[in-house]
């Protein structure tokens, strides 16, 4: 058994290599921090198991209760977008499997993530202190209002995708603070949003076409 956990352990790292590799660094990422945190959060530990062999694919994989894990890229340049550093604390909203969170925690200070559905949220927050992260906090609740008691944040990263930026965030985002978030209707090509607080304003510019799940409220 040890042997095989050991061929199990090595077999992942080289996929992750070639991951980061070909689908990443090739496609135009460059921080070195993002790169190194990539090659080494094990993505396959946050995918449901009978899919794991898929786990280091440059695609999304569904996760259970309709949701995805995001493609590796997409984590990838959502993290070098916010301009990642190890003393920033930075709001997630839609922690899904974990995996932005584990990708953010191996660089930033803090990581504060909210998911909307129980029974993701306690996953998630499960795996993710089985693989020992200590920094990150998970929240189960609606991510439209943010997490204001810890606020300000240096960045928020948000996976799922609003008709339009929630003020909430805005308001919680650190003056000189990134908002990355994807922007759109259900069904329809998003935009990906990079707001910046400046002079306590945001100010919003468009990048590349998505295709994210819709941004759940809570309707209580």
């Amino acid at each position: 058994m040890l042997l095989l956990a050991v061929f199990q352990t090595d077999h992942y790292k080289s996929q992750r290599e070639l991951m980061v590799e070909n689908q990443i660094a090739q496609r135009g990422i460059t921080n070195e921090l993002v790169l190194k945190a990539m090659r080494i959060v094990p993505r396959h530990l946050l995918v449901p198991e009978k899919i794991r062999s898929y786990a280091y694919e440059d695609r999304p994989l569904p996760i259970g209760e309709g949701q995805t894990i995001s493609q590796p890229y997409i984590v990838a340049y959502m993290t070098e977008l916010i301009e990642p550093s190890p003393e920033m604390k930075v709001l997630e909203i839609g922690t899904g499997s974990g995996y932005q969170a584990a990708v953010l925690a191996e660089i930033v200070k803090e990581v504060y993530t909210i998911e909307i559905m129980e029974g993701l949220g306690k996953r998630a927050e499960r795996d993710l202190k089985s693989m020992g992260y200590k920094n990150i906090y998970v929240r189960i609740g609606d991510g439209y209002k943010g997490w204001p008691e810890k606020a300000p944040f240096d960045a928020i990263i948000v996976t799922a995708a609003p008709e339009e930026i929630p003020q909430p965030l805005m308001d919680q985002l650190a003056e000189g603070g990134i908002m990355v978030i994807p922007v759109g209707q259900e069904g329809k090509v998003q935009k990906m949003v990079l707001a910046r607080k400046v002079k306590g304003k945001i100010k919003t510019s468009y990048l590349s076409n998505v295709m994210f799940v819709p941004f759940l409220r809570d309707t209580i």
